[in-house]
């Protein structure tokens, strides 16, 4: 055999650091998990903070991009570098302010799908992502790239009329503008509000008979609970199967190399807990 045959047949090896990297993860996957912001609610930080822990319970590592009405602007560093941006809370949790980011990113179809791209490459070592923004926003976001896919958002109420009212809103611009037919959902009340179970039960009927939506799970949370108590089993449920209807996003060469910049982390493991 000639050492032509013999290095042709030979296993490929790592011509540098970057490619031995490359093929230790070679399938890896951030997960994009929409929650629909609502101004009418003073709950959305307790929505989140909750989720994030519900993740690090199952081992993940959650960045939160924040571009709810309320949020702050991304820091003009993210401009130029969009890992700039993220801010370090916690081993299991990152927060990026990101109001109006959407629209930075937006093409000439109305689509912001080039952010999902964007940020796997900025936080690669990262397992899931929540979006927390306007239902209009994340169609924007999300809408493209989840064609035929089973898309979930999670949506959030309070006791007042005002967020409900807001919350069905969103679900028609979801339904209408990205065709995600179903949703769960939080009703941010104190464990002995009576009113949790109408609230949901109002919002479900009058998804189902104008929209066609339709409410597959709710809980009511209490945001006053302290936030060093575990999550509920329930909780954790809802958790789980928002993960399972998440948008995968594989990342791509620029991630690998955000992987292999200085003080970058190595992610926790080659293949998604949830797949």
């Amino acid at each position: 055999m000639t050492s032509s045959a013999r290095s042709s047949s030979s296993p490929s090896r790592p011509v540098d650091q970057a490619h031995g990297l490359r093929q230790m993860f070679p399938s890896r996957v951030v997960r994009f998990i929409p929650v629909v912001s609502n101004p009418q609610v003073m709950f959305g930080g307790v929505v989140l903070e909750r989720l994030c822990a519900a993740f690090a319970g199952f081992g993940l590592k959650t960045l939160v991009v924040d571009a709810g009405e309320r949020a702050r602007a991304p820091s003009e560093l993210a401009g130029f570098d969009m890992a700039e941006g993220i801010e370090h809370l916690t081993e299991d949790v990152h927060y990026m302010p990101a109001k109006g980011l959407p629209l930075r990113h937006v093409d000439a179809q109305g689509s912001s799908a080039s952010l999902i791209t964007a940020l796997g490459d900025a936080a690669p070592q990262m397992d899931v992502v929540l979006l927390h923004a306007s239902a209009s926003e994340l169609v924007r976001v999300l809408g493209q790239r989840s064609a035929g896919l089973n898309m979930r958002p999670l949506l959030f109420t309070d006791e007042h009329a005002a967020g409900l009212t807001h919350a069905y809103a969103a679900i028609k611009t979801i339904v209408q503008r990205a065709r995600w037919m179903s949703y769960d959902l939080l009703v941010c009340a104190g464990p002995g509000s009576p009113v949790g179970a109408q609230i949901a039960q109002r919002l479900g009927q009058c998804a189902d008979n104008f929209l066609g939506a339709a409410q597959r799970d709710w809980l009511q949370m209490n945001p006053m609970e302290p936030a060093a108590q575990d999550p509920s089993a329930a909780f954790l449920d809802m958790a789980a199967d928002l993960l399972r209807c998440a948008l995968p996003h594989t990342l791509g060469e620029s991630a690998f190399d955000q992987l292999m910049s200085p003080g970058a982390a190595l992610p926790s493991r080659a293949t998604p807990v949830f797949n």
